[in-house]
């Protein structure tokens, strides 16, 4: 790294705050495989230092009105809405993918935004009049304090979105934790919120890898962690965090299938597998890495997903002629083209290879290209394995049980889909699937903001699902409050030291 490479540093208590603990992780631009920027890695008492920020902090934030928490936010909302661009160029620049896809990211994390500056709504409490004679109940809701989010490489601007607007709408302070591999776009996001007027300290920004995330789980001032990523991270970060008397939603990695029967629409699968396996290089927990064709459809949709995906342009995410961009590191990609070389030797059928793929004058990026198998046994790695990338495995089933059965079967129940004209076929599948999330005929579900997003079985550990009503739920909790008030005319009831009564 030279002497010109830009520096993230950390943004604590309203401010961007230099790293003080020496180390430093590369940023590169995926394109080129170039080091644009290094950006400072915490030291356990970095975290101190914005989780004693976010506490101090809360002490007004918590008691501030709702009326001024989403005046801020609608204000956040606006200056968002209005740098969405400049947002999406900084993902592109340290993530890859292309420009529509970034904003269409920046668009998604705006939905949880916009729930977040309607939360007056979600956060209305119950009462119940003369339980008994001249009692009142209520139920409240209020928040936890500090709470921490640590977010995936995958989606940098949208993910974080997903956590820290409920979050601060609720009344907490936030401590974000984002992927070192793109930290940018969660800076130039603190600096909008504190350009909308956020409170110094509601909301701060550490860089780093698991010493800083070991230090959030175990730090006593934390109450909640919010984590998206792959499921043994999400498993371990689970358990250390309850360990340590936090709640916590951990979502974990994916295999998502798509089961086609054969009354489907084939042009219309075939389109829709392409763009959910390919899109965003793959490098999302909802992207299709499995279509299960039931019958003899196999053949033809085979021969229409090759088709399509051979047409697909890959080039940097900043040329407006490319629709899929490279991956994150070299080592991922690499990673990736593992599970392509090894297929022919584990049973599948190779019909596209993306290996060895490069784009001419950025040799040196991140360059893959896509792979489709065929006849992929479920004893395969890259049937079996989370890839991460633009690899599609093909199963073959003869009936729609057999379908359902292998989709039940695996480890993971993150998102999945199917495609028919029949509704009942479609209704008995999202009753009897094993999953968090369904599509009927959509293959990749992510809910819209207003309802919650998040999976089954090792997909997901912790019992909230995120954003949405569930997000509410896991930022808050609930307190009973039962009231008694003397009518004027009482006369003095004197001491009763029984058990009170209802009637």
């Amino acid at each position: 790294m030279t002497n010109t490479t830009k520096t993230v540093d950390h943004w604590i208590g309203g401010k961007s705050v230099e790293g003080a603990s020496g180390t430093y992780g590369p940023v590169t631009d995926p394109a080129t495989g170039a080091v644009t920027t290094r950006v400072a890695f915490a030291s356990p008492a970095e975290v101190d230092a914005a989780v004693a920020a976010a506490k101090g902090a809360f002490t007004a934030w918590g008691q501030s009105s709702l009326a001024q928490r989403t005046s801020i936010l609608f204000k956040f909302r606006a200056l968002l809405d209005a740098h969405r661009d400049e947002i999406a160029e900084l993902i592109t620049a340290e993530h890859g993918k292309v420009h529509s896809d970034a904003l269409g990211e920046v668009a998604r994390g705006l939905e949880v935004v916009d729930l977040a500056c309607g939360i007056s709504v979600q956060l209305k409490g119950e009462l119940s009049t003369q339980v008994a004679s001249r009692v009142d109940v209520s139920s409240i809701r209020q928040p936890l304090g500090v709470v921490a989010g640590i977010t995936p490489f995958n989606f940098p601007a949208m993910v974080p979105m997903w956590m820290f607007p409920l979050a601060i709408a609720c009344g907490n302070t936030f401590v974000l934790k984002p992927s070192e591999k793109d930290p940018s776009a969660s800076m130039r996001v603190a600096e909008l919120l504190a350009e909308a007027g956020l409170p110094d300290g509601v909301f701060n920004v550490v860089h780093g890898d698991k010493v800083a995330v070991d230090r959030l789980l175990a730090h006593p001032d934390v109450a909640a962690v919010s984590f998206v990523g792959s499921t043994p991270i999400a498993r371990h970060i689970h358990t250390t965090a309850s360990a340590n008397g936090k709640r916590v939603q951990a979502l974990g990695g994916a295999k998502n299938h798509m089961l086609v029967l054969p009354d489907a629409d084939l042009d219309a699968a075939a389109d829709a597998a392409v763009s959910a396996a390919y899109g965003s290089a793959g490098e999302r927990c909802m992207a299709i890495s499995a279509v299960v064709a039931v019958g003899a459809v196999g053949d033809t949709l085979v021969a229409k997903i090759k088709e399509r995906a051979e047409k697909i342009k890959i080039g940097p995410g900043d040329d407006p002629a490319s629709e899929m961009g490279p991956l994150i590191t070299a080592a991922h990609r690499d990673k990736v083209a593992s599970y392509v070389a090894g297929a022919a030797a584990q049973g599948s059928e190779v019909v596209l290879d993306g290996t060895g793929f490069t784009v001419e004058g950025h040799e040196g990026g991140h360059w893959i290209g896509l792979s489709l198998l065929d006849r992929v046994p479920v004893t395969a790695d890259a049937y079996k394995d989370e890839i991460f990338g633009p690899v599609l495995c093909v199963l073959r089933v003869d009936t729609y049980e057999e379908g359902l059965a292998l989709i039940n079967s695996s480890p993971f129940g993150n998102g999945t889909a199917i495609f028919t004209r029949d509704g009942g076929a479609a209704r008995r599948f999202q009753l009897e699937v094993e999953a968090g999330m369904v599509g009927v005929n959509v293959p990749i579900p992510v809910p819209v903001g207003y309802h919650s997003f998040g999976g089954w079985k090792d997909s997901l550990f912790g019992d909230h699902h995120i954003y949405g009503n569930d997000g509410t739920h896991f930022y808050t909790r609930g307190k009973v409050v039962t009231t008694r008030w003397p009518d004027p005319s009482d006369a003095p009831a004197g001491v009763d030291l029984g058990f009170p009564r209802n009637h």
